[in-house]
């Protein structure tokens, strides 16, 4: 409810509509079609989630009346405090809801992407590489603790999260117990050496 009601009052508190008009004459806003009758009104669009918030449990000509009178009366309203909420974050609601909507994120973020919750879903996803990983592996949260920081399948794992994901060497040092940044990228470096220097030796031994 505060966020329809944020969508559609944006008009006025943006100056685009004259005092004396009302929300629906702004045209490019679904608002007017929360007023049209059923079939005059997309049919994608599902009012009844919205007017029963308001208590209007019927989706009639008088209920829409109700609606647009209520609306009116929310423009008067000095809403700045219910919209914070709204302005200030990318998601509304509980701390659980939040993470449900992080952990269906599984597109890699773009040039474009930025901000918060591109951060939060790209350490959800890296930490979902971790658990996948130990489960792999057949390790413990314990057993990612205990092993040395430069154990071969600790820098494997470490190089996963470095390449298909975009957390920093420090997040993947301290998540992987593996001490500092700059030993994370020591132990990355000779890895990718080790890797580039195994063909020409096996070349050398066929030959």
């Amino acid at each position: 409810m505060t966020v329809c009601d944020y969508v559609h009052l944006n008009p006025a508190r943006a100056k685009a509509l004259k005092a004396a008009e009302p929300l629906s004459a702004f045209a490019w806003s679904s608002y007017p079609h929360y007023l049209a009758g059923p079939t005059q009104r997309p049919r994608w669009l599902r009012v009844d989630r919205l007017l029963g918030e308001w208590g209007i449990p019927k989706d009639s000509e008088a209920g829409r009346r109700v609606f647009a009178e209520r609306m009116e009366w929310r423009r008067g309203e000095d809403l700045r405090g219910e919209f914070k909420r709204v302005e200030r974050g990318w998601c509304l609601g509980g701390e659980e809801f939040r993470q449900e909507l992080l952990e269906q994120v599984d597109t890699p973020p773009g040039p474009s992407h930025f901000g918060e919750a591109v951060q939060e879903a790209e350490a959800v996803q890296a930490e979902r590489r971790v658990v996948e990983g130990l489960k792999r592996l057949g390790w413990s949260e314990a057993d990612l603790k205990a092993r040395r920081k430069g154990e071969p399948r600790k820098v494997e794992l470490a190089w996963e999260l470095r390449s298909q994901t975009t957390m920093p060497l420090a997040w993947i040092a301290e998540r992987l117990a593996m001490g500092t940044r700059g030993h994370l990228a020591w132990l990355l470096q000779h890895r990718d050496q080790d890797r580039l220097a195994a063909p020409a030796d096996q070349c050398l031994l066929r030959i």
